[in-house]
């Protein structure tokens, strides 16, 4: 019998980080303790009292029974009310907040949700990968917007085509930015509504590193800006705000319509969120423990001003970031990023993300994560490379 499997994983781009990966191992089978640099993967700990809730939550019987598909209503109550607090929006938890199984998964579905076939999506370049496959998946048709530094990794809306402004459906922005580490202020969410609303395009904004934030910098919410409530959806994750990236745990929130039609993909595509998992994270939206946040971020703060100085060190230009713990950063003219990233794990034993993994945009950029409780040991390798 010949398989065939379905023609829309040919529309994938080829998975560099198999390569990548075959060569840390080559790595690793010679001796070298390879330090991960690579993923946005926090190793602080869950604060402990939601690890605690988790505890008490999992010995309900109750909790091991099929949860509510849109999510518990004590969570989604508790996750606007977070948002209220946290950006002065109210919303209303049963119409406009949905449960995810993390915001990838909720920004997958959402896709399927809005995008029909022909549809063209505005997609950032370089950006996460899920927005792509989203799109293509479900017959969309992707326009790739590019975020370079000399715009400090903004998109150009207004350099958009009018046709392509007129068939598109959605617009996908991420700040502050995965992989770029780009922020913004208000007036920036402000045009994009503007955009939006003249060109009817659903405005989709992943905000899943809102919160990992320095110096006095905070992330506004695109709901802070008039008009947004027609035509959004933004998705906040638990992961990096609570170091919970394995608990699988977020929400979507905004206009009533669009969150209908993603928990209507939902009901039919998966069975929600463990019932205990969403207790223990009503635990950490109440914020029980307000002063652990500071402190990570803090912690980040002191690893990033580290790292950024041992880059400039080596005549490696990066910006120190405002927010995210990721340090965007240019390779040498005479690599690329993919050997780039070759070098410095062949002689460091230091793994790190090649830009071009994000797109095409991402060519040229290395991007190094903060991840790490090594971080002061990578920084010691680095300083040995010959650039």
């Amino acid at each position: 019998m010949e398989i065939k499997t379905a023609s829309r994983l040919a529309l994938l781009p080829p998975y560099l980080f198999a390569e990548l990966d075959r060569l840390k191992k080559e790595v690793a089978s010679k001796g070298v303790d390879v330090i991960s640099l690579s993923i946005g993967d926090p190793d602080l700990p869950t604060p402990r009292h939601i690890v605690e809730t988790l505890k008490r939550a999992a010995d309900e019987p109750k909790n091991h029974r099929y949860p509510d598909y849109e999510g518990l209503p004590q969570f989604r109550e508790a996750s606007a009310d977070w948002y209220r607090r946290r950006f002065g929006v109210s919303f209303d938890y049963q119409r406009e907040v949905c449960a995810l199984i993390g915001s990838k998964e909720g920004i997958a579905n959402f896709a399927t949700a809005v995008v029909d076939p022909g549809d063209i999506v505005l997609i950032p370049d370089p950006g996460y990968p899920v927005y792509y496959s989203g799109c293509v998946f479900n017959g969309g048709e992707p326009y790739f917007l590019p975020l370079r530094k000399e715009n400090a990794f903004l998109p150009d809306l207004g350099s958009i085509p009018a046709e392509i402004a007129r068939r598109a459906k959605v617009l996908w922005l991420n700040y502050p930015n995965n992989p770029t580490a780009a922020t913004v202020d208000l007036s920036f969410f402000q045009d994009a509504v503007k955009f939006s609303l003249k060109h009817d395009v659903i405005l989709a904004h992943d905000s899943a590193y809102s919160e990992i934030a320095y110096d006095g910098y905070r992330s506004p919410s695109v709901f802070q800006t008039d008009g947004s409530r027609e035509c959004a959806i933004e998705f906040h994750s638990l992961s990096k705000t609570f170091s919970m990236t394995g608990w699988r745990v977020g929400f979507a929130i905004g206009n009533a319509k669009l969150i209908g039609a993603l928990g209507k993909v939902k009901t039919n595509m998966d069975s929600g969120v463990f019932q205990a998992v969403q207790e223990a994270a009503i635990t950490g939206l109440a914020g029980g423990d307000g002063d652990k946040l500071a402190e990570y971020c803090a912690i980040y703060k002191e690893r990033r001003d580290l790292l950024v100085k041992a880059l400039r060190a080596l005549g490696l230009e990066c910006e120190n970031p405002r927010a995210t713990f990721y340090v965007w950063t240019k390779v040498p003219r005479v690599y690329t990023s993919v050997s780039f990233t070759e070098r410095v794990l062949k002689e460091s034993g230091i793994a790190i993300t090649p830009g071009s993994g994000f797109g095409k945009g991402g060519e040229g950029y290395v991007r190094f994560s903060l991840t790490s409780e090594r971080l002061v040991e990578a920084v010691d390798r680095l300083k040995a490379l010959r650039l």
